[in-house]
């Protein structure tokens, strides 16, 4: 695989190496965890790396602190921002289940970057929840609801900002949905890494005849370039693991250097039923 330039080094993140784990942000606790439940058998055994998954997701959703990020960032620009009197920073639960949480400081402007598949433009389809025209979405942790004024588009005909108008939370205007957004980012590189094999077993010549090299998946990392995190984010460090809210579970590779952060997404929020 290497030598075939299909990974880069024994510490690619896709293979399953001590040190590719360790990179991909798998912690050392939640493999032992993995490893035990496995108990000790004598035969060879194939093993689905769901079930590794499942553990990881298990440890790091209660020792990772949450934080917002954009993976694909909107423009939403708030035209009646300075009448809402809101602060210029709040204070988030690092830990939103627990009462005695941490806290991290973020930042709110006029201006936010919300997730693109989160605003549909046109009428929204019937299982849309999320910001349209006619149709409300509130801000995490803000406590305003968001309203469509209008949409602005670029050239190619794609939305590039949304007008928006705000208004403080109540009873009578509650939205169905509140959704993340980041304001006055911080712009990142983040690492999405998928399997590498399309089989559980590559080596399995009945369901893989052209051998393992044959079903390597092209697409098995993705790279984004752009991504938006709060300023608070760049005193992050190499192994800094971290649950970006509703998307996943990441860590800082590396490869970071100051003033360039790169995350490496260890595992999603919940288990992909559509993966093999």
């Amino acid at each position: 695989l290497i030598k075939e330039k299909v990974v880069r080094d024994w510490d690619d993140p896709r293979l399953f190496t001590l040190a590719a784990l360790r990179r991909r942000g798998i912690p050392a606790e939640a493999l032992n965890s993995f490893v035990a439940r496995l108990g000790l058998t004598g035969s060879q055994m194939v093993i689905d790396p769901h079930l590794l998954d499942a553990s990881v997701r298990e440890y790091l959703n209660i020792h990772s602190p949450r934080t917002m990020a954009v993976l694909d960032p909107l423009t939403i620009t708030i035209a009646n921002f300075d009448s809402l009197n809101l602060p210029s920073s709040i204070e988030v639960p690092d830990f939103p289940q627990s009462t005695s949480s941490t806290t991290h400081e973020v930042t709110m402007a006029g201006k936010v970057f919300i997730e693109r598949d989160d605003y549909q433009s046109g009428t929204p389809t019937k299982d849309f929840r999320r910001l349209a025209a006619g149709q409300s979405v509130g801000l995490k942790y803000v406590g305003i609801v968001l309203h469509v004024v209008e949409e602005k588009k670029g050239a190619d005909g794609r939305v590039n900002e949304v007008i928006v108008r705000g208004e403080a939370v109540n009873e009578s205007n509650k939205p169905s949905s509140f959704i993340h957004w980041v304001a006055q980012p911080l712009s990142v590189q983040v690492r999405l890494y998928e399997r590498l094999f399309h089989h559980k077993n590559p080596e399995d010549a009945t369901e893989v005849p052209g051998g393992f090299l044959s079903d390597c998946n092209e697409n098995s990392l993705t790279i984004l370039h752009g991504v938006y995190v709060d300023k608070y984010m760049a005193r992050s460090r190499v192994w800094d693991r971290f649950q970006f809210e509703r998307i996943g579970f990441f860590s800082v590779d590396e490869d970071s250097r100051d003033g360039k952060i790169v995350f490496n997404r260890t595992v999603l929020l919940r288990e992909d039923s559509g993966k093999k």
